[in-house]
């Protein structure tokens, strides 16, 4: 199970669901704390700032990023939940969860795994940029990025709500 939350929210959802490891994907500057409960190792930070288009002064996804990403989830053994966030928890850290499902399930069919997501984060707008490399990286030939164009903006929100993502359906 992947539990996507805003950095705020860390602690408590850490604290609920036992998830034992954890993905930052902050802007360079943002602090984090790493939960005790959470080991180093299994812990993963990318320092990216929430942009689709490059801009200066302004470290935009790319695919070292996305890359690093996959490497992490793939040496997850799934035997306690994962925790992905970002500042808000509703562009980065919804992408990359998205991007996670679709790498551990390949079979998942693109568009049902966005339906999904939409349906679990009202807010959820996942970052473009991020969907379109993994997309890429994943041989996925524009599958996931059409299917999260399909959701669309998600409501507006100054944070997400917490919830949690399954892999397999």
């Amino acid at each position: 199970m992947i539990h996507v939350c805003s950095l705020a929210k860390i602690e408590e959802t850490v604290a609920r669901t036992g998830a034992d490891r954890m993905l930052s994907l902050l802007a360079a500057g943002t602090e984090v704390v790493r939960p005790a409960s959470i080991s180093r190792e299994n812990h993963l930070h990318l320092v990216m700032h929430d942009i689709a288009v490059a801009q200066d002064g302004m470290t935009m996804p790319g695919e070292d990023h996305v890359r690093n990403l996959l490497d992490f989830a793939r040496r997850w053994d799934r035997a306690r939940p994962m925790l992905v966030h970002c500042y808000a928890g509703i562009s980065r850290s919804t992408a990359s969860a998205y991007i996670i499902a679709a790498a551990l399930a390949p079979k998942r069919d693109e568009a049902e795994l966005a339906r999904t997501l939409r349906a679990l984060s009202p807010s959820a707008t996942p970052n473009p940029r991020l969907i379109a490399v993994a997309d890429a990286l994943l041989e996925r030939n524009g599958r996931m990025v059409e299917a999260i164009e399909s959701i669309g903006r998600g409501a507006d929100a100054f944070e997400g709500t917490p919830f949690a993502l399954r892999i397999d359906v």
